[in-house]
């Protein structure tokens, strides 16, 4: 097995590549569930390296297998592909060339990232003990998710750990947050329909407002966070959607349609938050004499890193980059379907730091001016390198 020097080498000398490769998918972004282009690039990527198993496990999804000596471990590493459905007001050669779509969560640097370390590995495989297994997914952004798509292909037989890293400017370049137990949380979204009568606004006696009755329910489902979920429990409820039909000003609509997104870590949220939700509904239309019909659609469930997987990863990071490299975060709110990966096989799912205001680094995820300090790529590439070669051993 070649030493940290000579893999220190491989990694750097991919560098460039990387940066091509991932200017070349935020040049070239596609929607969740359209990613044709971006996986048959990275198809004929995987190809050209030599040495790999390759397999579409979905129609845009793409997995490498590098099958090494028999006997050993089976190692996933995870990147996904998909962009965004916004404009790119990034005024660099390699913007967005599809309007309206933008790589602006960072996914283009995943990507990149993983094809680099198949780079790097494509030259091992006879040194390899056991297996490593590369997975290019598709629609991490769309609900169900690719994840749970290529799950459903049996992507993960026989796999023992995996591993999955996600690109950021709130941390400045080339740092990694390792941190055990949860790290997002787990979602759901509602969409509620409350049903009155209708009639002139000059005679709101003979109505039943829902217009009313819908601003009243949103006030106290705030009573959810500050009232009904404990202080050191992470909750966040947002109501993002109040429509009515018609455009009239002097018209009392007949019903009112809101949407509202919550996320939390508890592991009882799935049960708690929607009761809590239908019972504030419930009791405010009844008062009122209208009725309603609510619909509940969860999300991802939280990624919860294995601690031992960590323990490990952390050791050989910091044995690498340096202690002061490593620093831990708690749970971000907001969703990963990595969560469909790791709920079978222990996973770590490291944050990178790519932020580098002087380099225009200082955009946060899914923002028009989303950008990275790519220096910090090569990093992403050694966390896999060195963290799938440290569970191999173990």
């Amino acid at each position: 097995m070649k030493d940290k020097a000579e893999l220190q080498q491989m990694i750097e000398k991919v560098k460039e590549d990387v940066i091509a490769w991932r200017r070349h998918f935020h040049a070239n972004p596609e929607l969740s569930f359209k990613e044709y282009e971006t996986s048959k690039f990275i198809y004929e990527q995987l190809e050209s390296f030599g040495g790999f198993e390759l397999s579409r496990p979905t129609e845009t999804s793409v997995m490498a297998r590098l099958i090494g000596k028999e006997g050993g471990k089976t190692i996933a590493l995870r990147a996904d592909i998909d962009a965004l459905a916004m404009p790119e007001e990034n005024d660099v050669e390699y913007a967005s060339k599809n309007p309206g779509v933008m790589h602006s969560c960072g996914h283009d640097c995943h990507a990149a990232v993983l094809l680099g370390v198949a780079k790097v590995f494509s030259t091992m495989k006879n040194e390899i003990n056991g297996e490593i297994r590369f997975f290019f997914q598709h629609a991490e952004e769309v609900p169900p998710g690719g994840a749970s798509q290529m799950v459903a292909a049996g992507v993960m037989e026989g796999v023992d750990n995996i591993l999955g890293l996600h690109v950021g400017p709130a941390a400045p370049c080339g740092m990694m947050s390792l941190t055990p137990g949860p790290i997002t949380a787990d979602g759901m979204n509602c969409k509620l329909k409350i049903i009155g009568k209708g009639g002139h606004s000059s005679s709101p006696e003979q109505t039943i407002d829902p217009v009313s009755i819908g601003a009243e329910v949103v006030l106290n489902l705030q009573h959810i966070v500050s009232r009904y979920t404990g202080a050191m429990e992470k909750v966040v409820f947002s109501t993002t959607k109040f429509k009515t039909p018609g455009e009239a000003y002097n018209v009392i609509p007949s019903y009112v349609e809101l949407g509202m997104n919550a996320r939390g870590v508890s592991t009882d949220f799935r049960e708690k938050i929607p009761a809590y939700v239908e019972r504030i509904v419930k009791g405010i239309t009844e008062a009122h004499g209208a009725t309603y019909e609510i619909e509940f659609e969860f999300t991802y469930p939280a990624v919860v890193n294995d601690p031992d997987t960590v323990e490990i990863i952390t050791k050989t990071m910091k044995d690498v980059y340096g202690e002061e490299k490593i620093f831990s975060m708690p749970p971000m709110m907001g969703g990963e379907d990595f969560s469909a990966f790791s709920s079978i096989a222990p996973g770590c799912f490291m944050m990178l730091g790519v932020g580098n205001p002087e380099k225009g680094a200082c955009y946060m995820n899914h923002h028009p001016k989303f950008d990275v300090d790519e220096d910090g790529l090569t990093v992403g590439v050694g966390f896999f390198v060195y963290g799938a070669l440290s569970l191999l051993d173990k």
